[in-house]
């Protein structure tokens, strides 16, 4: 069996200089990899996510930016466009549940201990799977530490949209938060 890039009738040094080439954009798109796929993996969470859904939705998503590595030139807000969609291509086939129950040691909760925080998540989870779909998507990127102009370039929206989207959003999540804490004021203890 021959090599393809002889065949293709590289010299070798052309050949050792994509080689370079290849392994410099492997460790590039390695790093970011590392850098960012969990905090998209929250950021579907934020979007109404379950947790295996977004695992799911993230590892797609990278395995297709590491296909287009060259032809990204914002890999974050990419990786967030591509897996939003991905997300709303599956909401519109699936029925999520409510809540996800407490998840077993994995590498997205490795330390069980961290279950309180966890549970703190989960209500704020919850306040954002009110909110219509729009609120979500504009609160999720916002998490994701985007500007709403940013916002707005990427959905395609104006950014007077997103604003008020997000101050629905804002409105929204703290009155359910408060609802929530309410409830469990008053309820009665153990005992």
């Amino acid at each position: 069996m021959s090599d393809p890039d002889a065949q293709e009738g590289l010299s070798p040094s052309r050949q050792e200089t994509r080689a370079e080439t290849l392994h410099a954009t492997d460790l590039e798109f390695s790093s970011f990899y590392r850098s960012a796929i969990h905090s998209l993996v929250a950021f579907l969470i934020n979007q109404g996510a379950r947790i295996c859904v977004a695992g799911d939705i993230a590892q797609d998503t990278m395995t297709k930016a590491y296909q287009h590595w060259p032809e990204i030139d914002n890999p974050p807000a990419w990786v967030r466009t591509v897996a939003s969609r991905a997300l709303v291509r599956h909401c519109t086939e699936t029925r999520e549940e409510a809540l996800d129950p407490v998840p077993e040691p994995t590498a997205l909760l490795p330390r069980p201990e961290e279950a309180a925080a966890w549970e703190a998540r989960q209500d704020i989870e919850q306040a954002l799977r009110t909110l219509p779909p729009r609120q979500r998507q504009v609160m999720a990127w916002t998490l994701s530490g985007y500007t709403p102009a940013e916002i707005a370039e990427e959905l395609g929206i104006s950014p007077n949209a997103v604003s008020a989207s997000l101050k629905k959003a804002r409105r929204a999540t703290i009155a359910h938060l408060a609802r929530a804490e309410e409830d469990r004021d008053a309820r009665p203890g153990p005992g």
